[in-house]
């Protein structure tokens, strides 16, 4: 079931959530939950180049539901497990991102923005600035800056993505592996169809000029 952008506002502030719950709002490949898997329980994505080693709490998330961020997804840099370009979200552009949410520990958001920016888990992020400003960066790498995207039950939504926008970005095709984990994430989550979902991810700023919908369908069976 879809859960609408809620905005921000109604989320505990003290840089742990009151709770130690978070919202971890997925928009590439994580949107799959065998490949948010590979995060939480450790392992290697189907296609992926890449054995992740885990979160310290292995648990699965509490929930999960389909939801949706105004801005765009475009496709850049380089991915070390991927070998294409990276899904990075850009929320200052007009358009809305399927997405998914999933309710997780601080120390588990906290796990995967460490493996995602290939470190190792080992400590729990303090969440008082982004919780307070809306972003805030931890560094200058490609998922080090966080977003504070609205509240979800009493829960703030947050994600992370590059420091900089589409316009700044160094734009690159998406391998067919990804766009294929990405396909299956969105048919997981949204129930969207091949084609719907091929029309979506081939007019994606770095993967449009590369890929077009017949071919990105093509992949997805």
């Amino acid at each position: 079931m879809r859960e609408p952008w809620s905005g921000a506002g109604s989320g505990d502030r003290d840089g742990r959530t009151g709770s130690g719950l978070v919202w971890y709002v997925a928009y590439g490949s994580n949107l799959h939950a065998a490949r948010l898997a590979c995060y939480l329980r450790g392992g290697r994505p189907n296609g992926g180049a890449r054995t992740y080693p885990g979160c310290r709490d292995r648990s699965p998330a509490r929930r999960a539901v389909a939801t949706a961020l105004p801005g765009t997804l475009y496709f850049a840099d380089r991915s070390p497990t991927w070998g294409g370009g990276s899904a990075f979200y850009d929320p200052s552009v007009r358009g809305e991102v399927p997405c998914r949410a999933y309710l997780l520990t601080v120390g588990q958001f906290s796990d995967i923005a460490a493996q995602e920016m290939r470190r190792s888990p080992a400590a729990d992020l303090d969440l008082t600035r982004v919780l307070t400003d809306g972003r805030t960066a931890l560094g200058p790498g490609r998922y080090e800056t966080l977003l504070h995207v609205g509240d979800l039950d009493d829960h703030p939504l947050l994600t992370f993505t590059a420091p900089w926008g589409v316009a700044g970005a160094d734009l690159n095709a998406p391998a067919a592996p990804y766009l294929r984990t990405l396909g299956a994430g969105l048919a997981e989550s949204h129930a969207w169809g091949p084609w719907r979902t091929a029309g979506y991810l081939a007019t994606r700023p770095g993967a449009a000029g590369h890929w077009t919908p017949g071919a990105v369908a093509a992949l997805l069976g």
